[in-house]
């Protein structure tokens, strides 16, 4: 039985990657953009939010680089051990919390190349999903024509886009659901990419919540220059309302 009643809200970072697609010296998390490290953005969007409890990091081993943070931040959150993989790092962070916290409980899982998910989006999340039976997830419309190609990369059709979705992060699930997903994905051997992924291999639904295109996930180098774009262009909106 899937619990209805709402429990309190965690967020959960799995910062304990490496980033080999970035080609950099550090993990991609800790490259700077505007003069702060993309962690350190992300972080701030979950500190600074009153419906969010005390966010939880999972961070690799021997992590030092975590620990240069500016202590504002690193003070406001719960620093656990990540694993090898997304997934693993987010049980770790599961698994903390299902030792203090009880089964109706949400957590909203993030990833720490998102720097530029906006407040908005967030509350839009936590507001449209609390409630729902097992949660849901940001996620933008297809809007370019998509190919489906061959081995060889020629196009063997046009695949219709009306129905199709970009995930996106937050992605708000149940504690107790989400557990049970992950851990059913680890002992089954099936390979997830998210946690809705997760979630329709157990055989639930998610509910999709319409988020800004802006909230883009830092994965190439040319991606360092549009988060600086978006992050900047946020900044300048937040001195005009100020």
């Amino acid at each position: 039985m899937i619990a209805k009643n709402d429990g309190a809200i965690f967020a959960l970072i799995p910062a304990a990657g490496v980033g080999t697609r970035m080609g950099g010296q550090v993990p991609k998390q800790y490259l700077s953009v505007l003069g702060k490290t993309i962690l350190e953005h992300t972080l701030t969007l979950f500190v600074n939010n009153s419906k969010i409890e005390r966010p939880i990091v999972a961070v690799a081993e021997n992590d030092q680089l975590f620990f240069s943070l500016p202590s504002s931040v690193i003070e406001k959150c719960t620093v656990i051990t990540g694993g090898a993989e997304r997934r693993d790092s987010v049980m770790a962070g599961l698994n903390h919390l299902k030792k203090f916290e009880p089964d109706c409980s949400w957590v909203l899982v993030h990833d720490a190349a998102r720097p530029c998910v906006q407040h908005r989006d967030i509350d839009n999340l936590i507001e449209t999903v609390k409630g729902h039976p097992v949660g849901g997830l940001l996620a933008t419309p297809v809007l370019d024509t998509l190919k489906e190609c061959t081995k060889s990369r020629t196009v063997g059709k046009t695949v219709d886009r009306s129905n199709l979705w970009r995930a996106l992060t937050p992605q708000m699930f149940r504690l107790t659901v989400l557990q049970k997903a992950l851990s059913m994905s680890i002992d089954n051997g099936t390979i997830v990419t998210d946690e809705s992924q997760a979630i329709e291999a157990a055989g639930f639904s998610s509910k999709i919540v319409e988020g800004s295109g802006q909230n883009i996930k830092v994965t190439r180098p040319e991606d360092l220059w549009l988060a600086e774009a978006i992050l900047s262009h946020h900044k300048n909106l937040e001195g005009k309302l100020e």
